[in-house]
């Protein structure tokens, strides 16, 4: 049965309709699961009692297409889909990708660049006097002027460039039922400048007096130091209970992006999670082999949002805040139960998670009523004394799942915070969680060894993963498992200079870790290492920071993270020469390569010659693998 929302002008006929209150356009393919923003979204208007319509990747070349279900009665809803287009469209080499899994068939080309900017201005050209309201994570990322790694350079906020009435930043759940509701009461989409969480834009002279302002776009795009200054503010006032309201000047134009919206309260989120998805793609994709970001996502579980972990590279403190909400048990179980009656569940749950699995509360009762601390981390660089672990009711919620009728195992893939878990005093967790929840391996994220990288990252030094990782194996040994521990793994992030990746190298080296996969850094709008790379500035302490910014400059951290593959023997010596880490080419056990130019005997080298400005940092790394067969 399709119950799907329409996505043709004959499905919305036959519903009885003459006209939609709403079309909602998103540049993918669209998939009727609670894992796709779009499709909660949508399901969230619907259940308010509103007439949602669906245009899914329209051809941006065709004006018909924005036409199907002729101008809605309300407004058009625009987003780019799950990710930044222009991440779904290019590599960090700034090469196109071959494949797009919000796509059906994974086929590459059916969104343009900078979507949410195109799809915008194609429905301002057609029906001009309709409002038209931008969201979802490539509006709320670029709701200021930002740095464009794919341009290398500053652009303004995507409010002006899409000429949409109000942008939505962060999870837009009631920030789209408030607008509905008020659009539905007659009022005009231009005085609607009240709403928390959104971005609208006026003239300067009708500037609100309330908030702080940061430099301008005019500034921040000729002045990095600016630019570092505005980077600071826009994230220190990400916070819903002390944040203030936010004001940058665009020449005549003055954006003005309100205080976040409150996250929503357990009650909320489990309404949002009880609403009727289809939990599939649309049947229209059937015959192109469906869409292959479902497969990750259909039998897993939402059950948290927000991160106080706020990586600097990571864009979820900026767009779904640090604020830890989460769902009632009982609705995560009546959606495991769901799961257990869909034809195609095979007894496995993939995942009970969410941007970091293992949060199930507010990380101090202070944030509660103050807010999460401006300028620090709950985490890093080591934990804060006020920090509450405590992982009990997940593991009553895991338990219950597991013990489900159809239920054969229930999988952790979000990622967990290994040094959030070292903070707990019970061990309970930890040990049902290597006996009952590990896929054959574990994820987590070291990111790096060097303390001077780790700081510019915002993670725990690495002290905190060996001794993560010696109980992890401890107790895999004890119930007799082999499992295995996969760290992932970040070069050329800001900070990173070669002697960095070198100490990385050797760390890997010694405890036996070869990475399949290893992320080069990339700068994506909205994070404060993105700042880092454009400026060269720490915009919290104002101080230099280097970051490997050329192709090649990339590629030579990159492969000394992977020295053991021959395709990048060239590479890892060429960095070695280049940095006098001599004593690393040869046949030596503690060499990385062979030398693959050897030179003239006669000529030789001093083993000691510039041994590396950040050699005191290495880390020994001992009793990392507790046995050769886990390695």
């Amino acid at each position: 049965m399709n119950n799907f929302l329409p996505v043709t002008k004959k499905e919305m006929l036959d519903l009885g309709w003459e006209q939609p209150d709403i079309v909602y356009i998103s540049g993918d393919a669209y998939v009727d699961h609670p894992s796709f923003g779009a499709s909660i979204i949508t399901r969230v208007l619907q259940a308010r009692g509103y007439k949602v319509a669906v245009i899914s990747q329209p051809d941006w070349h065709k004006k018909d297409d924005f036409m199907r279900f002729g101008k809605p009665r309300l407004a058009f809803f625009i987003s780019s889909g799950n990710i930044d287009s222009m991440v779904a469209h290019y590599t960090v080499a700034k090469k196109p990708r071959r494949t797009d899994a919000y796509t059906a068939g994974g086929v590459i080309g059916k969104r343009p660049d900078r979507a949410v900017i195109v799809y915008s201005n194609a429905v301002k050209d057609i029906y001009p006097d309709t409002p038209v309201v931008i969201g979802g994570l490539e509006a709320s990322l670029r709701r200021f002027a930002h740095y464009d790694y794919w341009d290398d350079k500053v652009r303004p906020s995507i409010l002006l460039d899409s000429r949409a009435d109000l942008l939505i930043f962060g999870m837009g759940e009631n920030q789209s039922i408030e607008i509905a509701d008020r659009l539905n009461a007659g009022e005009d989409i231009t005085s609607i400048h009240d709403v928390k969480g959104t971005v609208y834009a006026v003239d300067t002279k009708d500037t609100p007096y309330v908030g702080v302002e940061c430099p301008s776009y005019e500034n921040v795009s000729s002045s990095k130091k600016e630019y570092a200054k505005a980077s600071r503010i826009q994230q220190d006032e990400q916070d819903h209970i002390r944040g203030k309201v936010i004001k940058q000047k665009h020449g005549k134009k003055m954006i003005v992006q309100n205080q976040p919206m409150p996250p929503l309260t357990t009650d909320e989120l489990d309404w949002v999670y009880s609403l009727p998805y289809m939990r599939t793609y649309h049947p229209m994709y059937e015959k192109y082999g469906g869409v292959p970001g479902i497969q990750e996502v259909e039998f897993s579980i939402t059950h948290n949002r927000g991160c106080f972990g706020a990586c600097n590279f990571c864009s979820i403190a900026f767009h779904q805040g640090r604020y830890i909400t989460t769902r009632s048990k009982k609705s995560i179980i009546e959606e495991a139960k769901k799961l257990t009656a869909m034809p195609d569940f095979k007894g496995y749950i993939h995942d009970i998670g969410g941007p970091t699995a293992n949060f199930r509360q507010p990380s101090c009762e202070f944030q509660k009523k103050h807010g999460l601390c401006k300028g620090k981390k709950c985490l890093a660089p080591k934990p804060c004394a006020n920090l509450y672990s405590n992982h009990e009711e997940y593991l009553e919620i895991l338990r219950e799942v597991r013990a489900l009728p159809g239920v054969k195992k229930v999988f952790i893939r979000s990622g967990i915070r290994y040094d959030y878990l070292l903070q707990d005093k019970d061990d309970t967790f930890f040990r049902e969680l290597v006996k009952y929840h590990v896929s054959g391996q574990l994820k987590v994220a070291p990111e790096h060894c060097s303390a001077a990288v780790l700081d510019k990252m915002g993670k725990p030094h690495i002290e905190a993963y060996i001794e993560f990782s010696k109980r992890y194996f401890q107790y895999t040994d004890e119930v007799n498992k082999e499992q295995y521990l996969v760290p992932y793994l970040m070069s050329s992030h800001p900070g990173s200079t070669l002697n960095d990746a070198i100490d990385l190298a050797l760390f890997l080296k010694k405890n036996h870790i070869r990475p399949e996969q290893v992320q080069d850094f990339y700068p994506t709008p909205g994070t404060i290492s993105t700042t880092m790379f454009y400026t060269g500035l720490d915009p919290y302490t104002m101080e230099e920071v280097y970051s490997a910014k050329s192709p090649h400059d990339k590629a030579l951290q990159r492969a000394l993270l992977q020295y053991y593959n021959p395709k990048n023997f060239a590479l890892v010596e060429e960095a070695l020469r280049k940095i006098h880490r001599f004593d690393l080419i040869g046949n030596g056990d503690n060499c990385l390569v062979r030398e693959q130019n050897p030179r003239p005997k006669s000529n030789k080298y001093n083993s000691n010659q510039n041994y590396g400005k950040n050699n005191n940092r290495r880390r020994s790394g001992n009793g990392y693998q507790k046995s050769k067969k886990k390695r």
